[in-house]
């Protein structure tokens, strides 16, 4: 056994697959597997976008896990009141603010300095044992060779916003030439599945990138070209920024749920919100109320609502806020949430919209022990394509407020708060369990859900991430449609709560890895809402 990885996309768990086999570790694998994510789900992630890493070396403890943070960061060419006069509402599904024109959506204002290919390269440059040119090539070889569409992808291009401000993903497509050259048919027509597709462009400059270095695409020729189009279309992003640009080091967010420690990101990310919840719960004996039974419903709900109300309030980048992190992650602050909710005394909760919902992950672990949860992000995808460089930047200013004076008001060079969690779970300092997920901030409640199903209800990995899912981040419970209506019925009468049309995803693709600490049995789930896969070589 070389060990096992999960993701959404099947074909770069294969590739990363092919590594581990090949005798690589879990971070030569996490990397590879990234570039080909990149590849075959264009507009979930790529060079133009951010990472979030946590992981764990083989034989480290639980305190000795590290992060690194690569977020999308703000141009230096921002105003914090630059888009006052343009915003029309929330999005009221929580992604982002919807400005007149689409400017923070779609387009070349949209886009954030990107930090993937620095948190890829940072990762494999201290921590792999293959070069970066062979962690590249597998990605470069399938945007070439092409790569068949699949139901999944098929579908997100055939699916229209429910709200005529936001952007289907085929509008980013629509809204860029270079984008209609490259992921539009010669009939004008998004790809359907089983159609191959292939990007050339892509992998030329991912063969420059490998040849060149990662520090190419920040002081090199790449980010002269980058910076020259942005620069032309009145992008924010400059050519310093990319020079500048740096990889954030800091210790994770830690807590602990029944013995169990939880490792995870940290401010303005998801972590500390995760383990908030987990912490109001452990005061509850969940599995006598019955797995996703009303009272089961409620009381997770509610945690969540008191989590998500001390998220919006207080969470922002501490490199521009002061985040209480100790204090809304000690047991304290989750005895008092226990306390109001026994006492059905209501929550209040500040509307803060999250980033949007696409977002892709990967978990590995080889046979040595070494742990990684890469979280990696376009965010929706801004549409632009550099002529001739073949990768579609971020849509990152979509998640700032346009409003000055709030905590996640627009500012040069600032990260905005985010839902990645990429989480390691220790028992007894030896690593038990690998998760995360794409989703935005429904990534807390998908990751939380699945722990409280591995953890409380002895459920496998498989089995946790299928179990039907739900989320309450304000006013409303939100569940899958596999929670039946009479149960829903039971619920309402303490809380509103309403069904969405689908019976998986919608609510995070939870990717996760167990790991038994006596026999180093390895099992996997990925989540039913995507077509991937676990794969154990």
């Amino acid at each position: 056994m070389a060990g096992m990885i999960v993701a959404p996309e099947p074909i770069a768990v294969e590739a990363g697959a092919r590594v581990l086999m090949a005798g690589g570790n879990a971070i030569d694998a996490a990397v590879t597997c990234a570039f080909v994510q990149m590849v075959v789900n264009p507009q979930m992630c790529g060079l133009g976008g951010y990472a979030l890493a946590v992981l764990r070396l083989a034989g480290d403890p639980a305190g000795q896990t590290m992060l690194l943070d690569a977020p999308a960061l703000a141009g230096s060419r921002v105003r914090p009141d630059m888009w006052v006069d343009r915003l029309i509402r929330m999005n009221p599904d929580g992604w982002g603010y919807f400005l007149t024109g689409k400017v923070n959506d779609a387009g070349y204002q949209a886009v954030c300095t990107p930090g993937t290919v620095k948190a890829l390269a940072t990762l494999l440059d201290r921590w792999g044992s293959v070069s970066w040119e062979q962690a590249i090539e597998p990605a470069a070889r399938i945007a070439d060779d092409g790569f068949m569409v699949d139901s999944v992808l098929a579908a997100r291009w055939k699916t229209r916003s429910v709200y005529p401000e936001a952007c289907s993903l085929l509008d980013y497509i629509l809204a860029n030439a270079e984008a209609r050259r490259i992921y539009l048919t010669a009939d004008g027509q998004p790809y359907d599945e089983g159609m191959t597709l292939r990007n050339p462009d892509y992998a030329a400059t991912l063969r420059r990138l490998a040849s060149a270095g990662a520090d190419d695409f920040y002081h090199g020729d790449l980010a002269h070209a980058m910076a020259s189009d942005l620069a032309a279309n009145d992008g924010f992003v400059t050519a310093t920024d990319l020079a500048e640009y740096a990889i954030r080091e800091e210790a994770p967010a830690v807590g602990t749920y029944r013995g169990y420690t939880i490792v995870s990101s940290q401010a303005p990310h998801g972590g500390p919100t995760l383990i908030e919840a987990l912490h109001i719960l452990e005061g509850y004996d969940l599995p006598t109320l019955g797995h996703n039974s009303a009272d089961y419903i409620y009381t997770v709900a509610m945690a969540m609502k008191a989590a998500f109300a001390d998220r919006n309030r207080y969470i922002g980048d501490p490199a521009f806020n002061d985040v209480p992190v100790a204090w809304l992650t000690a047991k304290e602050r989750a005895a008092r949430w226990r306390a109001q909710i026994d006492a059905d005394h209501p929550i209040e909760v500040d509307a803060v919209p999250g980033g949007p919902p696409d977002t892709t992950h990967v978990s590995v672990v080889d046979a040595a022990g070494n742990c990684v949860a890469l979280t990696h992000s376009l965010g929706m995808s801004s549409g632009v394509i550099t002529p001739g460089l073949g990768f579609m930047y971020n849509n990152s200013m979509i998640n700032f407020n346009p409003l000055p004076g709030h905590r996640n008001s627009i500012a040069p060079r600032k990260g905005r708060a985010t839902g990645m969690a990429p989480t390691i779970v220790y028992a007894d300092n030896r690593p038990v369990l690998v998760v995360g997920a794409p989703g935005a901030n429904r990534i807390i409640s998908g990751v939380l859900q699945v722990l409280l199903n591995i953890i409380d209800f002895g459920m496998s990995p498989a089995e946790a991430v299928l179990a039907p899912r739900f989320d309450c981040q304000g006013e409303r419970i939100v569940v899958q449609n596999r929670i039946p209506e009479y149960v829903c019925a039971d619920v309402r009468e303490r809380h509103p709560i309403v069904r969405v049309p689908q019976s998986h995803g919608a609510f995070g693709l939870v990717q996760v890895i167990s790991i038994d600490p006596e026999r180093g049995t390895l099992r996997g789930g990925s989540d039913t809402g995507g077509a991937g896969m676990a794969l154990e070589v």
